[in-house]
């Protein structure tokens, strides 16, 4: 699954305009790049701190936070891309981390 190209479709807030996606070649990238964003967004919401922190936690509320998010990861088997709701990223997510951490 690791070398398979993921979409991640996304919406931050009600507002239908926040729609975006992001594109990766990986689902290990895409689980990068989600980790990535709220990194991101943690840096916004605290500039003064230079050596930020977080749990599982605090990733699964941010994901569960936005309006929509869910992924498109190609299978070469049937041409198609499947979808997976964010459960599914929460639980990539963790395993993509666990095996960051060992």
């Amino acid at each position: 699954m690791a070398n398979r190209h993921t979409i991640i479709l996304m919406q931050t807030s009600p507002n239908r305009a926040t729609r975006t996606f992001m594109d990766f070649e990986s689902v290990t990238q895409a689980m990068d790049g989600i980790c990535a964003l709220y990194e991101r967004k943690l840096k916004e919401l605290n500039p003064a701190i230079r050596n930020l922190s977080y749990d599982i936690t605090d990733l699964y509320n941010f994901i569960d936070g936005l309006a929509d998010m869910s992924a498109l990861v190609y299978d070469s088997s049937i041409h198609a891309y499947l979808p997976h709701d964010r459960q599914w990223i929460k639980q990539k997510t963790l395993q993509h981390l666990r095996k960051l951490a060992h």
